[in-house]
């Protein structure tokens, strides 16, 4: 119980107040396209030079928690993805603004948020020992069998068809694959100059999202939208409460799945949310309602994004390896000021680590606070009319595609596979395998070479990624995760084929 002899510390006047700016300003910047939270977490580094390392890690800590929940606000009500952890919260959320139930969606998506991320802190609190011996354990051929595995979930995932979700996670398998291999430095599909360095996920997720919605909404013309006669619907604080621990189900795969993927080195927030939101649907009495706006998905997917936030900053706290890009940014905010994270920071540090820490539990319930407070006001863009909507939407997809790189180049991409991903859609393709398929690439082929090259040094490869107690496991459910697929997907399909006939029966 040593964390509490430090937590005084967090409510310092200087130190709480930095705690409550991060937290609001991470909610504003993970609400806006394109920041993702290693990019707000980067850019908040500079203020903290004149601070102690505790108020530093303070602000940076609170801006990493609330901008990974915060990216749910555009998901929900712009299908606009805040950052690749919100993906899989884009797809019930929008459907529920859509049915004038923004406030609810937005509700249970901080509440979801707010326990996830304390159980991933307590998580951080109690067993950081034991879970930097059990991270160490993943290397390269684990983390391939873990990427592979995400691939068996593609064909399930916001898709009606196995086969054409399949092929949009190969589609976007392919997309990574464009630019220069990051270790051998060939070059590959590259007939421009705007895809030198790749197809970046930020610019690949606004355009695949916010473009074809906007060509949808100007399809419409100046017709009045019936969005704008959308009434919001009256949430309270106890209902949204009811309708989270109702979904309990939900709230348990995604926290226990976010917690266990966040303390994977190198795999992050966004696999854990699409893992937990296809893992809930699998368990579900409900998996047909998901993706037509059933909270269940949106609680899965957000419990999972933030209990990631906790464990994966377990490798970095006790062994010096980010377990995330954004861990990786906040190790910089550490060095920078003198202070080395190792098995000795708890001993020399000891106010430093554990004042850090109890501010990222006191953040999650200001997090919780905050977005409750805007969520009311922020459903209220529904009523926007389409005209108005369609511009703003436009605006913020340019700036968000620009902002990642400060290049026009990015901005091409972005139009290109929006505009691409509308007719895709129009022939039963599905945006999130695409998007799956474009994270998982580089996960997968970097592994794999990384594997084969340690493996023509041991045993050979057949060796290596086959065999050992954690292979086999991941192989296993590999094979599990392929058999229930396919058995769902012929599972509806009988239940589609049947339908039609006992209506004729009925009319009969």
């Amino acid at each position: 119980m040593e964390f509490l002899q430090y937590f005084g510390g967090v409510f310092e006047p200087l130190s709480f107040a930095l705690l409550v700016f991060g937290t609001i300003g991470g909610l504003i910047l993970g609400a806006t396209p394109g920041l993702s939270p290693t990019m707000a977490v980067a850019l908040l580094i500079p203020f903290t030079f004149q601070l102690q390392p505790t108020q530093g890690l303070i602000l940076l800590g609170a801006a990493y928690t609330a901008t990974v929940a915060g990216g749910a606000v555009s998901a929900i009500l712009l299908k606009i993805p805040g950052a690749p952890a919100n993906i899989a919260t884009a797809l019930d959320g929008h459907e529920m603004a859509k049915a004038g139930q923004g406030a609810k969606a937005l509700h249970v998506s901080f509440l979801a948020s707010g326990v996830g991320g304390i159980i991933g802190v307590f998580l951080l609190i109690f067993l950081t020992p034991v879970l930097a011996k059990w991270a160490l354990a993943f290397g390269p051929s684990h983390l391939f069998w873990m990427a592979i595995l995400g691939v068996t979930i593609i064909g399930s995932l916001d898709s009606k068809s196995f086969v054409k979700g399949l092929l949009s996670g190969c589609l976007g398998f392919w997309l990574s694959m464009i630019g220069y291999d990051d270790i051998q430095g060939a070059q590959r599909f590259i007939f421009t100059d705007a895809l030198t360095g790749g197809v970046n996920v930020i610019t690949a997720l606004i355009g695949i999202f916010a473009i074809p919605q906007v060509i949808d909404m100007f399809a419409k013309g100046r017709q009045p939208m019936s969005v704008s006669a959308i009434t919001i619907e009256k949430q309270s604080l106890g209902d949204s409460l009811k309708l989270l621990f109702q979904n309990i189900k939900a709230l348990s795969i995604g926290t226990v799945i976010g917690s266990i993927v966040g303390l994977i080195p190198g795999v992050g927030g966004q696999i854990a949310g699409l893992v937990s939101y296809d893992q809930s649907k699998k368990f579900s009495k409900h998996r047909e309602k998901y993706g037509t706006g059933h909270p269940e998905g949106v609680i899965a997917a957000e419990s999972a994004n933030n209990a990631m936030v906790g464990p994966s900053l377990v490798p970095l706290l006790t062994l010096s390896i980010p377990g995330s890009p954004t861990a990786a940014v906040l190790l910089g905010g550490l060095l920078i000021h003198g202070i080395f994270p190792g098995s000795d920071l708890f001993e020399n540090h000891p106010q430093v680590a554990w004042t850090f820490i109890n501010s990222m539990l006191i953040g999650q319930v200001l997090m919780v606070i905050f977005g409750i407070w805007i969520a009311g006001y922020a459903a209220r863009v529904a009523q926007v009319p389409t005209a108005i909507m369609a511009s703003c939407v436009t605006v913020l997809a340019v700036f968000g595609a620009y902002s990642v790189q400060q290049s026009m180049g990015d901005v091409y991409i972005m139009a290109t596979l929006g505009i691409a991903m509308f007719f895709l859609e129009k022939f039963g393709f599905s945006a999130a395998p695409l998007v799956l398929g474009l994270i998982l690439g580089p996960i997968a082929e970097s592994n794999f070479i990384q594997g084969s090259m340690i493996a023509n040094a041991m045993d050979g490869p057949a060796a290596y990624f086959l065999f050992g107690p954690l292979n086999l496991f991941l192989i296993a459910l590999v094979f599990a995760s392929i058999a229930y697929s396919f058995l769902m997907s012929r599972r509806q399909s009988a239940v589609s084929l049947s339908e039609p006939s006992s209506e004729v029966g009925g009319a009969q």
